[in-house]
């Protein structure tokens, strides 16, 4: 057990350092996926005609593999952090835009009349009535984003040791310890099963007029019927 957590010292990092450190390299983009997205999906909202080139865009940035998003970068960010985050941030989008858009259009178009009837302008039915109403559906796409950055992280050990977790996955290669493999696969699954509890608890707080999981509805109020002799049952 004490080999488990025995980090070859040039990695730079303990256990719990190499954790801090993909939590930030995963959940950094996935927040700058979001404040790019939002912005986007309000567009497409309003313009009908741009979300099709929009998502087609997304799509094909989420094709390109990440080694050739490094290659590219890699001139002009270096090997750190930034040249492994930029890419998640472009991948998020595929998931985040069409999960906005889908939420916000999912809006009745009632409660936009109404919203609009009281003064609300473009930006501000978008911020206060749309986006929150959205909220499952966005959170929904957010829970995908997570996981799919906390995963993409260890892709940077390709560049210099940047891939936090995933270092250790070059390193149990190298050092021919597979228990450093193990421990990598086994940490960052723990870490997306913790983040993506939080954002169905996140979800729970945003939406309290949601059923929550499990519940039963309740069962309508029995009717009184009156027998001819005046009796209630």
């Amino acid at each position: 057990m004490s080999r488990f957590f025995d980090i070859p010292s040039d990695l730079q990092h303990s256990w719990a350092g190499l954790i801090g450190l993909h939590m930030r390299e995963a959940l950094l983009p996935v927040a700058a996926g979001l404040l790019l997205a939002l912005p986007i999906a309000q567009l497409c909202g309003r313009f009908r005609w741009l979300y099709p080139p929009v998502l087609g865009m997304t799509t094909v940035l989420y094709a390109v593999p990440s080694l050739a998003f490094f290659v590219v970068l890699i001139d002009y960010t270096g090997q750190t952090e930034l040249t492994v985050m930029i890419p998640l941030a472009l991948y998020s989008l595929v998931v985040l835009v069409p999960a906005i858009v889908d939420g916000v259009r999912s809006v009745p178009d009632e409660t936009l009349a109404a919203a609009t009837a009281m003064g609300f302008g473009p930006v501000r039915r978008y911020l206060q009535v749309q986006l929150p109403i959205a909220a499952p559906a966005i959170i929904a796409g957010l829970r995908v984003a997570t996981a799919s950055s906390i995963s993409l992280v260890s892709v940077g050990a390709l560049i210099g040791n940047q891939g936090a977790l995933g270092n250790l996955l070059a390193a149990a290669q190298k050092y021919d310890r597979p228990e450093l493999a193990v421990n990598a696969v086994l940490t960052m699954a723990v870490l997306a099963i913790l983040c993506d509890a939080l954002l169905v608890g996140l979800r729970v707080l945003l939406t309290p007029w949601m059923p929550r999981a499990g519940s039963r509805p309740k069962p309508a109020p029995r009717r009184e019927e009156i027998t001819p002799e005046g009796a209630v049952r």
